[in-house]
C-alpha cells in the first residue's frame, strides 16, 4: 500500500531475531541447578522475522531519524494497547535511542538482544552464568532492485560486532554511555 502512494518500502529478513517479551533487551533462559530448563521466560528467539521499512521524515523525532523506519504488519505485542509495531526510525535502533516512542525497544531487541542463561538457586537468589552477546540480528537482508539478489543491511540496525570488552555496569549507566557516546560497545549486567 505505501508504494502505491509513492513511498519507498522494502521487505527486510532479520535472521537469529529475537522476541524480548519483557523488555528488558535480553533473552533470558532459566535453568536449575541440575541443567534442567525452568519455563521462567516468555522469551524466544526465533530462526527468522520479516517486517517493512518505509522511508519517511520525521518531524516528530527530529531530522537526526528521518529515513528507514519499521513497519511490522505481523506484531506479536500490543504496543499502547493494540497490535501495532512502528514506525521505528533504524538510525535510533543503531544508535540505541530505546527510549524513543514507536516501539523502538522491541526492535533494538529483535536485532541486538543478549542470550543470557541464569542459574536459578531459589525464588530470590539466581546466576547469571553465560551471556551471548553476538547471536542475535544476522545477516539482517532485504531483496536487491530488479536481480534477486540479497542484499545485507545489518549495518543499518547495529554496528559491528567488535571484540567484547566487559564492564559491569547497571543498565542505566549503559544507557547513559550509549547517549554520551554512541559507539562505544559495552556489555550491560
Amino acid at each position: 500500500v505505501l508504494r502505491c502512494l509513492g513511498i519507498p518500502t522494502r521487505v527486510i529478513t532479520n535472521f537469529n531475531s529475537a522476541h524480548d517479551k519483557n523488555l528488558n533487551l535480553s533473552i533470558d533462559k532459566y535453568i536449575d541447578m541440575s541443567g534442567k530448563t525452568l519455563h521462567l521466560s516468555e522469551d524466544s528467539v526465533w530462526n527468522f522475522h520479516v517486517w517493512n521499512e518505509s522511508w519517511f521524515i520525521r518531524r516528530d523525532l527530529g531530522s537526526f531519524y528521518d529515513g528507514w523506519q519499521v513497519l511490522d504488519a505481523t506484531p506479536q505485542e500490543k504496543s499502547k494497547g493494540i497490535y501495532q509495531c512502528g514506525p521505528a526510525s533504524t538510525r535510533a535502533i543503531k544508535e540505541g535511542d530505546v527510549n524513543l516512542d514507536y516501539d523502538s525497544p522491541f526492535v533494538f531487541a529483535a536485532v541486538n538482544a543478549d542470550c543470557v542463561t541464569w542459574i536459578r538457586y531459589s525464588k530470590k537468589r539466581k546466576e547469571r552464568i553465560y551471556s551471548d552477546t553476538r547471536k542475535i540480528g544476522k545477516f539482517i537482508s532485504t531483496k536487491a532492485v530488479g536481480t534477486n539478489s540479497r542484499v545485507d543491511v545489518t549495518a543499518n540496525y547495529k554496528y559491528p560486532e567488535v571484540k567484547e570488552i566487559s564492564f559491569k555496569i547497571s543498565y542505566s549507566q549503559y544507557k547513559n554511555s550509549l547517549m554520551d557516546d554512541r559507539k562505544i560497545l559495552v556489555t550491560a549486567v
